[in-house]
């Protein structure tokens, strides 16, 4: 893994008591960051990250709310960049699938208004909530902003249409925050492919294997996999923005 020297730096991460989230959490302060830890109010395991972070040496602060609420998503960023002092990197990496199973895109029934609602107002609206209200201190950072899209937003049937809908959309809008908050700010995107984490959908055990012998590197990811790739867009990647970087083995391949 490559070393950053990220002493004085200060980061945001959404989705952060597990998986992803809790993995880029804790390389961030492993490589001396502040880290600010998003997750639900209501969740058991945003203070137990936050305890093991804290266990490690690692300066971690709670930064509960839901970003698929108005309002609170903002309030939320607001107050995790004050009890930092600054904001170096905002890692939007919360999102939903709705369902703890895979709905066939043929299955347009299920594709209510309500599980659409859900699924838009989390996994984009909550993107764009959290850009917002972080851009005045990203920009006085000059800092960086990293989104968790998925290869289901670019072509690859994900757990549902619409979850695919609102990661393609999370992909555009990565386009154009960076255009919106350029030069100061970069804002990237990651696609990850299957990885082993915590997640409300039940694969079957064929379907993890077939994602393993579809890849080109023949595994999962996982969650640290990922993490490394938004530490190297946080902090090293200076004249890359707008993209999304598939991160999945060589599955899409």
């Amino acid at each position: 893994m490559i070393r950053y020297e990220l002493s004085g730096r200060a980061a945001l991460v959404t989705g952060a008591a597990s998986g992803i989230g809790f993995a880029t959490a804790r390389m961030l302060g492993q490589n001396g960051a502040a880290v600010a830890l998003n997750f639900l109010p209501d969740d058991s395991r945003g203070p137990e990250a936050i305890a093991r972070l804290t266990a490690e040496g690692i300066r971690a602060l709670p930064a509960p709310g839901n970003v698929g609420v108005p309002g609170e998503a903002e309030r939320m960023v607001t107050d995790a960049v004050a009890a930092l002092g600054r904001l170096d990197l905002l890692v939007s990496n919360a999102g939903t699938p709705g369902t703890n199973r895979r709905i066939p895109p043929a299955e347009l029934d299920a594709m209510t208004e309500e599980f659409w609602q859900k699924l838009l107002s989390i996994n984009l609206l909550g993107v764009f909530r959290c850009a917002h209200a972080a851009a005045p201190a990203l920009r006085a950072a000059r800092g960086a902003i990293v989104n968790t899209a998925s290869i289901a937003g670019l072509g690859r049937a994900g757990s549902s249409l619409a979850y695919g809908a609102t990661k393609a959309g999370v992909v555009s809008m990565t386009q154009n925050l960076a255009r919106a908050l350029g030069p100061e700010v970069r804002v990237n995107a990651i696609a990850p492919g299957a990885v082993d984490s915590e997640w409300m959908v039940d694969w079957s055990e064929e379907e993890r294997r077939r994602s393993v012998e579809n890849a080109v590197l023949k595994r999962r990811g996982r969650p640290e996999d990922l993490a490394e790739v938004i530490l190297f867009l946080g902090f090293g990647a200076s004249m890359v923005t707008g993209q999304t970087i598939v991160v999945d083995g060589g599955l899409t391949l």
